[in-house]
């Protein structure tokens, strides 16, 4: 989970949470990911929840970012 309250440097570090996540996937480790996006002071977060890092990054479509509303929202109805 990345909290971001105003802007700042957590913003910059999605692509590496990604890169991580896509990693720990690939090993065996885990079938999924999420990256939890929490806080007001987000410039990228419909770019990164809209899947805006796929094309960069190699199996980012593994890692599914959503915001901490979206996330408890699943985690609630058991969708994760």
């Amino acid at each position: 989970m990345k909290w971001q309250q105003v802007s700042g440097t957590a913003e910059q570090k999605v692509p590496f949470e990604v890169i991580c996540l896509a990693d720990a996937i690939r090993q065996g480790t885990f079938q999924k990911a999420y990256l939890v996006l929490g806080g007001e002071g987000w410039k990228l977060r419909n770019f990164y929840i809209g899947g805006g890092l796929k094309s960069y990054l190699v199996d980012a479509e593994k890692v599914e970012i959503l915001t901490l509303e979206a996330f408890v929202g699943r985690s609630n109805q058991g969708r994760l």
